[in-house]
Parts: C-alpha cells; sequence; structure tokens
C-alpha cells in the first residue's frame, strides 16, 4: 500500500509531539517534529549572545546554521552542527522565546523548504503549527489537536517536574501558554489555525493511547493504514 503524510497541528502544550511521534511508531513512518527545528534556532541566537528582536541577524545565523533531526531510541534527536541539543532546546529559556523567533519570514521559509523536501516520499508524521495550512497542505490526513490551557499547563508541569528542568509554577505555566498562544495566532505570517480539512480533536479529557487510538482509526478509514 502507498505510504501518505501525516499533518498534526495545535497550540504549545496540546501533546503533538508525543501524539505524532507514537502515531509513526505504530505505522512504521517517519517522526518529523518542526517545532524542535524553530527550538534549535532559538537556542543558537542564545549561545551567539544576540536577541530575539534582532531579526535581520538572526535570519543570518538561521542560515549559516545546520539542522540534523535523527530518528533515535527515545525519539527523535537534534543536532546543530553537530551538536546534540535534544535537551537543551526545552529549556524554559528556550521555550520563553521560540514564539518570537519562529514568527519572522525568513526564518519560517528557510526551515519550511527543508520541512518540505522531508515529505516529498510520503511516510511522513509532522507536528507544529502550521503543517496542515502551509507545510504539507496536501497531506492526507490532517488533525488539530487541542486542550484547555489549565490541561495543557498541568501536562506541561507534570513533564518538566519529571525532568528535573521545571523552574516555573503551574499558574506561570498557565501564564505562559496563553501568551504563546495568542502570540501564534496572532502572528502575520502562517499563524496557528485549524486546516478546513482538519479534523478538531479536544484531548483535555482523553488519554494519550486514546488520542493514538482515534488518529489511527481516520488512517485506517480514509487511507487504509500504513505498513
Amino acid at each position: 500500500m502507498d505510504k501518505f503524510n501525516i499533518a498534526l497541528d495545535g497550540p504549545a502544550g496540546a501533546g503533538k509531539s508525543t501524539i505524532a511521534r507514537l502515531v509513526a511508531r505504530a505505522l512504521g513512518f517517519i517522526y518529523v517534529d518542526t517545532g524542535a527545528m524553530y527550538r534549535a534556532v532559538t537556542w543558537k541566537v542564545q549561545q551567539e549572545g544576540l536577541r530575539p528582536e534582532q531579526e535581520t541577524e538572526v535570519a543570518a545565523l538561521a542560515n549559516r546554521m545546520k539542522i540534523e533531526l535523527i530518528p533515535g531510541e527515545e525519539g527523535q534527536q537534534v543536532f546543530v552542527d553537530g551538536v546534540d541539543v535534544t535537551k537543551a532546546i526545552r529549556s524554559a529559556e528556550v521555550t520563553a522565546h521560540v514564539s518570537q523567533i519562529a514568527s519572522y519570514g525568513a526564518v519560517r521559509q528557510l526551515l519550511v523548504a527543508l520541512q518540505q523536501q522531508m515529505t516529498v516520499s510520503k511516510g511522513v508524521v509532522m507536528d507544529g503549527r502550521d503543517i496542515g495550512t502551509h507545510v504539507m497542505p496536501d497531506a492526507e490526513i490532517k488533525v488539530f489537536l487541542t486542550a484547555s490551557v489549565k490541561e495543557r499547563a498541568e501536562r506541561r508541569f507534570k513533564e518538566l517536574q519529571e525532568s528535573g528542568t521545571n523552574t516555573l509554577t503551574l499558574s506561570e505555566l498557565e501564564q505562559d501558554i496563553a501568551r504563546r498562544d495568542q502570540f501564534d495566532e496572532a502572528r502575520e505570517i502562517s499563524p496557528l489555525r485549524k486546516a478546513h480539512d482538519a479534523v478538531l480533536m479536544d484531548s483535555t479529557s482523553m488519554t494519550i493511547t486514546e488520542v493514538v487510538d482515534e488518529i489511527l482509526g481516520l488512517c485506517k478509514n480514509k487511507v487504509g493504514g500504513g505498513k
């Protein structure tokens, strides 16, 4: 059976990366975390001592750096110029500025071109903010995954607590997620929005397994299922 592409969009903290990785594994597809690419640029900006508002310098840096996404045993590994930054790009400092970096047209144009190259051979599960609307508008399966701000904050808080990297209170995380929602939805270039042909899935009261099973059900019904 021919392979197909799956676009998974949604706001910060909706669980897109976890869900996309599990769906890809179940289908034998390749998982691409586009958010990690924007985080990688943000991390590099901070390493170079640039300020997030230096748009021209940030764009030039993005053009010079090499980002690699490599499938690993525990998920996707991210390398910047040969350095493994998989954990470093999840820091609170990177999280605080990634939406601004991702709003720059030159940065998005560069990374979207790289993302689209990855989808040519099909069999890709890609998650982000504008996958179904901009990066893979022809994806066979499109899902817009969301959850309440409170639920997303609680999930992120638990995740950060378990990784030992949390420096924020639950209330601060809730405010940060609401702020990122507003920023992502209002940005001029490729704003966060549901594609007209995407399936809306609210995971507030759903388990990870239930969300994965529902997406796999969509695949089976629409295109026959994977490998």
